[in-house]
């Protein structure tokens, strides 16, 4: 089958669909790859190394969308769509539910859409989304800790504090992986740490890893009004498979923060849990409202875009496997895969995204 690799053309955005370790795994059962020049330079991955593979290097965005099977990381953006056709395979995040235009485009093209973010596992587990989570909630705290400099217009805490100083106040809303990798590094820095969650099986799953470092709270509308004023850092990490997230902190909650407290919300890409939350870049990454610091970079990993690469190929390359060698017949014998497909054959297929856009359906 012929793969195609464009480069990442969103803000800041140097991951890339297929490392060279990728592209030699498919060259030597047979396939070929035909990667834009320079898609992996912003990962550290140069045109030779690719070519060393087994890649045939094009020049152009269209040479590499012209494709059966398109491999990306994120999802299309406008002027992109006119590379989407019908009969193509299209494999990569998508977040449907926060982009009605892009949900429009792939079912006027029949494009078929396979999320990252909707292969699930019987179990529940979503392995394509979890790597890039787990650095997304390490990268959330990381963030949080530089913009409450105030250097960078936050309101001046060591989030460790010092002996005699109190530490400060990390909120996490959300118990899943990028909740508990937050906490993770927040309880690293020295900083007094509360995750909310619905899920109490969870709840206690996260006092096994935390123990007493950590304070777990039932989410509650009433437990959240209780803990987002005393904050000094919200991380947002709300996650409801292919839906919106709920917003869970409104305006009034976040006139109440300090000014100069900072909230990051990796949910941004779902819609974000923030009422007051929008989306940002990494060239602009915050703006303040209501006297916070507001971060809303929707693709957090792209900052660390090699160590990103590598672990998403890790996690995607079995599935990019399945596909090139079967091509759609894979999602037969996959129900995982199968699951991941958001939009095929000019409709709405996964169940989430129809009850988004009802009137697409």
């Amino acid at each position: 089958m012929e793969i195609g690799v464009p480069k990442e053309i969103k803000d800041r955005e140097f991951r890339v669909g297929l490392s060279p370790f990728s592209v030699r795994s498919l060259h030597d059962r047979g396939h070929q790859i035909f990667i834009e020049t320079g898609a992996g330079e912003g990962a550290g991955f140069s045109d030779e190394e690719y070519q060393n593979a087994g890649a045939t290097i094009v020049p152009n965005a269209r040479s590499a969308w012209n494709r059966e099977l398109v491999v990306k990381v994120k999802e299309p953006l406008a002027s992109e769509y006119n590379f989407l056709t019908d009969g193509q395979i299209l494999f990569t995040y998508l977040h449907l539910a926060a982009d009605r235009a892009l949900t429009e485009r792939l079912i006027q093209s029949k494009t078929c859409a396979i999320a990252y973010e909707t292969v699930r596992l019987d179990n529940g587990k979503l392995p394509l989304l979890a790597p890039m989570s787990v650095i997304a909630g390490r990268l959330s705290v990381q963030v949080g800790a530089r913009f409450l400099e105030r250097s960078s217009g936050g309101r001046g805490v060591l989030l460790g504090g010092i002996p005699g100083v109190p530490p400060g106040r990390v909120v996490i809303l959300g118990g899943g992986v990028v909740g508990t990798e937050a906490a993770r590094i927040a309880v690293g820095m020295g900083a007094q740490v509360q995750i909310l969650d619905i899920d109490v099986d969870r709840l206690s799953y996260l006092e096994t890893l935390f123990g007493s470092r950590v304070e777990l709270l039932y989410s509650s509308p009433a437990q959240i009004e209780a803990v987002v004023p005393q904050a000094d850092l919200v991380v947002g990490a709300v996650l409801v498979l292919g839906r919106r997230a709920p917003t869970l902190v409104p305006r009034s909650l976040v006139a109440q923060m300090p000014p100069g407290a900072v909230i990051v919300d990796v949910a941004v890409d779902q819609g974000g849990c923030v009422e007051t939350l929008r989306v940002t870049s990494h060239s602009q990454p915050t703006y303040i409202e209501e006297g916070v610091l507001h971060y809303g970079v929707p693709n957090m990993p792209g900052a660390v875009p090699r160590t990103s690469t590598q672990a998403l190929n890790n996690s995607t390359l079995p599935y990019v496997v399945k596909l090139a060698d079967k091509g759609l017949a894979a999602l037969e014998g996959d129900r995982p895969l199968a699951g991941g497909v958001n939009v095929r054959d000019g409709k709405i297929v996964h169940p989430a995204v129809r009850e988004v856009f009802p009137d697409l359906v």
